[in-house]
Protein backbone atom coordinates (compact mmCIF):
# COMPACT_ATOMS: atom_id res chain seq x y z
CA UNK A 1 0.00 0.00 0.00
CA UNK A 2 1.19 3.54 -0.69
CA UNK A 3 0.20 7.12 -0.05
CA UNK A 4 -0.67 9.74 -2.62
CA UNK A 5 -0.76 13.51 -2.41
CA UNK A 6 -4.32 14.57 -1.59
CA UNK A 7 -3.77 18.27 -0.99
CA UNK A 8 -1.01 20.84 -1.06
CA UNK A 9 -1.05 23.65 1.48
CA UNK A 10 0.46 26.98 0.53
CA UNK A 11 0.81 29.86 2.99
CA UNK A 12 -0.54 33.08 1.51
CA UNK A 13 -0.58 36.72 2.49
CA UNK A 14 -3.78 37.04 0.44
CA UNK A 15 -5.57 33.67 0.12
CA UNK A 16 -8.38 35.20 -1.99
CA UNK A 17 -5.94 36.48 -4.59
CA UNK A 18 -3.94 33.25 -4.76
CA UNK A 19 -7.09 31.11 -4.85
CA UNK A 20 -8.35 33.15 -7.81
CA UNK A 21 -4.97 32.89 -9.58
CA UNK A 22 -4.47 29.15 -9.11
CA UNK A 23 -8.14 28.44 -9.91
CA UNK A 24 -7.59 30.20 -13.24
CA UNK A 25 -4.33 28.36 -13.91
CA UNK A 26 -5.66 24.90 -13.07
CA UNK A 27 -9.36 25.20 -13.91
CA UNK A 28 -10.16 24.61 -10.23
CA UNK A 29 -13.16 25.85 -8.25
CA UNK A 30 -13.54 26.85 -4.63
CA UNK A 31 -14.39 23.82 -2.51
CA UNK A 32 -14.63 25.39 0.91
CA UNK A 33 -13.44 27.83 3.51
CA UNK A 34 -12.25 27.34 7.05
CA UNK A 35 -12.74 29.63 10.00
CA UNK A 36 -9.07 30.63 9.92
CA UNK A 37 -9.50 32.13 6.42
CA UNK A 38 -8.08 29.16 4.51
CA UNK A 39 -9.59 28.54 1.08
CA UNK A 40 -9.52 25.10 -0.54
CA UNK A 41 -9.70 24.85 -4.32
CA UNK A 42 -9.84 21.75 -6.45
CA UNK A 43 -11.13 20.10 -9.60
CA UNK A 44 -14.81 20.73 -10.28
CA UNK A 45 -17.03 17.75 -9.65
CA UNK A 46 -14.48 15.76 -7.63
CA UNK A 47 -12.90 17.87 -4.91
CA UNK A 48 -10.88 16.37 -2.09
CA UNK A 49 -9.92 12.74 -2.61
CA UNK A 50 -10.19 12.89 -6.39
CA UNK A 51 -7.43 11.99 -8.83
CA UNK A 52 -5.76 15.41 -8.54
CA UNK A 53 -4.67 17.06 -5.29
CA UNK A 54 -6.54 20.07 -4.00
CA UNK A 55 -4.78 23.29 -2.96
CA UNK A 56 -5.35 24.92 0.40
CA UNK A 57 -4.36 28.60 0.56
CA UNK A 58 -3.72 29.28 4.21
CA UNK A 59 -3.47 32.84 5.53
CA UNK A 60 -0.27 33.95 7.19
CA UNK A 61 1.21 37.25 8.24
CA UNK A 62 4.71 35.77 8.30
CA UNK A 63 7.02 37.10 5.60
CA UNK A 64 7.82 34.62 2.86
CA UNK A 65 11.15 32.93 3.46
CA UNK A 66 13.76 32.84 0.73
CA UNK A 67 13.25 30.47 -2.18
CA UNK A 68 10.70 27.76 -1.42
CA UNK A 69 12.05 24.23 -1.19
CA UNK A 70 9.15 22.90 -3.25
CA UNK A 71 7.69 24.29 -6.43
CA UNK A 72 4.86 23.31 -8.72
CA UNK A 73 5.32 22.28 -12.36
CA UNK A 74 2.37 22.74 -14.71
CA UNK A 75 1.77 21.49 -18.24
CA UNK A 76 -0.80 22.69 -20.76
CA UNK A 77 -3.61 20.31 -21.68
CA UNK A 78 -5.11 21.94 -24.76
CA UNK A 79 -2.56 24.32 -26.29
CA UNK A 80 1.12 24.66 -26.98
CA UNK A 81 3.58 26.05 -24.47
CA UNK A 82 3.74 29.53 -26.03
CA UNK A 83 -0.03 29.96 -25.96
CA UNK A 84 -0.17 28.68 -22.38
CA UNK A 85 2.60 31.07 -21.36
CA UNK A 86 0.58 34.00 -22.70
CA UNK A 87 -2.50 32.79 -20.80
CA UNK A 88 -0.59 32.45 -17.53
CA UNK A 89 0.97 35.89 -17.89
CA UNK A 90 -2.50 37.35 -18.52
CA UNK A 91 -3.71 35.69 -15.29
CA UNK A 92 -0.99 37.47 -13.30
CA UNK A 93 2.07 35.22 -13.48
CA UNK A 94 5.38 36.91 -14.16
CA UNK A 95 8.74 35.63 -15.36
CA UNK A 96 11.13 34.64 -12.57
CA UNK A 97 14.89 34.34 -12.65
CA UNK A 98 16.27 31.49 -10.58
CA UNK A 99 19.56 31.31 -12.44
CA UNK A 100 18.39 29.44 -15.51
CA UNK A 101 20.60 29.51 -18.60
CA UNK A 102 17.90 30.43 -21.13
CA UNK A 103 18.22 27.14 -22.99
CA UNK A 104 15.74 25.25 -20.79
CA UNK A 105 12.63 23.73 -22.33
CA UNK A 106 10.51 25.19 -19.51
CA UNK A 107 9.61 28.69 -18.34
CA UNK A 108 10.14 29.73 -14.73
CA UNK A 109 7.30 31.93 -13.50
CA UNK A 110 6.08 33.36 -10.22
CA UNK A 111 2.53 33.57 -8.94
CA UNK A 112 1.18 36.89 -7.58
CA UNK A 113 2.95 36.30 -4.23
CA UNK A 114 6.29 35.40 -5.79
CA UNK A 115 6.09 31.60 -5.46
CA UNK A 116 8.06 30.10 -8.33
CA UNK A 117 6.56 27.47 -10.60
CA UNK A 118 7.51 26.07 -13.99
CA UNK A 119 5.55 25.76 -17.20
CA UNK A 120 6.80 22.61 -18.91
CA UNK A 121 6.86 22.09 -22.67
CA UNK A 122 5.18 18.67 -22.58
CA UNK A 123 1.39 18.63 -22.88
CA UNK A 124 -0.63 16.28 -20.74
CA UNK A 125 -4.15 14.91 -21.10
CA UNK A 126 -6.86 16.65 -19.12
CA UNK A 127 -7.76 14.76 -15.95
Amino acid sequence: MACRISELVLDAADPERLAAFWSGVLGYVELGREGDGSIEIGPPGTGFGGPQPTLVLSPTADPRPAKLRLHIDVSATDRDQDAELERLLALGARPADVGQSGTESWHVLADPEGNEFCLLRARVRPA
